[in-house]
């Protein structure tokens, strides 16, 4: 069976981030995460999602072009 979900632990290896800056991104509006009591998961598919949209959301910026 594939994983649906992954921790916060995860998603600081999958990013290359810290902990503590993976925490403070589950926190920001519009970004895929679940909450179950103090445990929060991401969504695999939609962290995708929400990868490949900020993805192009910041081609613009850094093409100049805003």
């Amino acid at each position: 069976m594939e994983k649906t979900t992954m921790t916060v632990q995860e998603l600081s290896v999958q990013l290359g981030i810290s902990i503590p800056k993976a925490y403070e991104l589950t926190k920001t509006p519009g970004f895929p995460s679940i909450r179950i009591g103090t445990r929060i998961i991401i969504p695999i598919d939609e962290y995708k999602k929400w990868l490949q949209e900020t993805s192009k959301s910041k081609e613009g910026v850094n093409n100049g072009n805003i």
